[in-house]
């Protein structure tokens, strides 16, 4: 809280409107990159392949390479953020963006475009959770909360980006070529650079950055604890892509990296992950277990549905995305309602009972079900979808200690690639060679048991009853 003093002295400071247009707009449009290069890419694959002369099984690295260097860096920036500062870790996030597109689209060779969505991914991790803590620090210099309102604008230019990702690659593709995928982040984060330079605020000096022996939450950086996560969820990610054919002993180096980082972590005067914090702090703890579960759910549905739909059921690729249509209009309706809403848990309990009656329509499927039940079924995954991502996003600011907040923000988004990545094995584990009934009703099943725990762990938490967050002392 001492870091907010200097904004409130500052008469440059006082004059800001606070969450007005000019401070969310380039949050926003930053914040928009990530979920928008992942569905992106789904329309250049095969082009991709093509020019190149590689196979499916190379071309996924595409998209796996994002998920994974998403998952890392989300924290690590956000980690990064709460250091140095918010304002400079976005901006250096979209130089890296820009990079990042000037290298896809000249790429001479396939192994230049996976170095090009490593630094995308690398990049784009940058905007939320130093977005987080932008809004944070803009709490506290006006003494009162995050708006809803804010937070939904956040969760809606994620939804809305990642929705129209497949129209607009294949608008790309079909006019610019597949380097266009890669050329089109480079104009949105250079206008996202200029916005951010001249509408948000300046880092305020951060008093816990200089004190003796580098103490304190936001001191260290812990390059030890960072390399230590890093190692752990990339063996953890490897094996998750693959469980039709898992290479168990991966689980070995996963589970020794994880005891290190564990002792680590809790031997670290300013650890990266602060296990004693999130011990102490329930509320945040099952935050992000709440978060991860769902999008477990969604993303099975996401990808394993629309696959179903086109090899069970015959349709094109258009005729799928229509299908789907319900199901992102629906998430991005919902992304408004429940950022107008005032609490935490019932949002949160509705998007459970509709995930689990989501599932239960998955069960009864068939190639023969009609058009109109497949499409109400789309829909009640698109709901909780939207409803989930205000409100957990709430849930982390309200519970995450306020001088951690870019971390925390960086945790929840991993919890949800963890969630995407564990989807896509078991969609293949489902499948194996072909999308039929038999593995979509084994998704539905799954999707019903994980649908039915999300309940009991939402209606059980008593602080989201109570609203009030876990106990927030700093690790000793």
């Amino acid at each position: 809280m001492r870091a907010a003093s200097p904004a409130r002295a500052d008469p440059a400071a006082q004059e800001r409107p606070g969450f007005g247009a000019r401070l969310t707009a380039p949050l926003l449009l930053g914040s928009l990159l990530n979920p928008l290069n992942t569905t992106m890419i789904s329309t250049a694959l095969v082009a991709i392949g093509h020019d190149f002369g590689v196979g499916a099984s190379d071309t996924a690295w595409l998209v796996s390479v994002l998920y994974l260097a998403s998952a890392v860096g989300q924290p690590v920036l956000g980690r990064l953020a709460d250091s140095i500062g918010p304002r400079r870790v976005f901006l250096g996030g979209l130089v890296v963006v820009v990079a990042s597109g000037l290298v896809g689209a000249l790429a001479p060779g396939f192994g230049w475009l996976l170095v090009s969505r490593l630094l995308l991914g690398i990049g784009t991790s940058a905007a939320y959770p130093a977005a987080m803590a932008v809004l944070r620090g803009e709490s506290v210099r006006l003494g009162r909360p995050t708006p809803r309102t804010v937070l939904g604008r956040l969760s809606f230019a994620a939804l809305g980006s990642a929705a129209v990702g497949p129209t607009l690659g294949g608008l790309l593709v079909a006019t610019a070529g597949w380097r266009g995928i890669f050329a089109v982040n480079v104009p949105v984060a250079l206008l996202a650079y200029g916005s951010a330079l001249r509408w948000i605020p300046k880092d305020p000096p951060r008093a816990g950055a200089r004190t003796a022996g580098g103490g304190g939450r936001a001191g260290a950086l812990d390059p030890l604890g960072i390399l230590l996560f890093t190692g752990a969820l990339c063996c953890l990610v490897v094996f998750l892509l693959d469980l039709r054919a898992p290479m168990w002993w991966l689980l070995a180096p996963t589970a020794v990296l994880g005891a290190v980082l564990t002792w680590w972590q809790l031997r670290h005067p300013s650890p990266f992950i602060d296990l004693r914090m999130l011990g102490a702090n329930r509320a945040l703890a099952r935050t992000y277990l709440r978060h991860g579960l769902s999008y477990l759910v969604v993303y099975c549905v996401m990808y394993g549905f629309t696959q179903w739909l086109e090899e069970e059921r015959g349709y094109s690729s258009l005729h799928t995305g229509l299908v789907m249509l319900p199901m992102s209009l629906a998430a991005l309706a919902c992304s408004l309602i429940g950022a107008r809403t005032k609490g935490i848990r019932a949002p949160l309990t509705v998007a459970a009972v509709l995930l689990a009656a989501g599932s239960a329509l998955l069960l009864g499927t068939s190639g023969a079900t009609p058009l109109a039940a497949l499409l109400i079924t789309g829909a009640c995954f698109g709901v909780p979808q939207g409803l989930m991502g205000t409100a957990n996003q709430a849930a982390v600011q309200q519970y995450a200690p306020a001088d951690a907040i870019g971390a925390a923000a960086g945790l929840q988004r991993t919890a949800q690639y963890l969630g995407a990545i564990t989807a896509s094995g078991l969609i293949g584990l489902a499948y194996g060679q072909r999308a039929d009934d038999g593995g979509l009703h084994l998704m539905g099943a799954v999707g019903g048991a994980l649908a039915l725990a999300l309940i009991v762990l939402t209606v059980s938490d008593r602080a989201l009853r109570s609203g009030r967050p876990g106990r927030t002392k700093p690790a000793p």
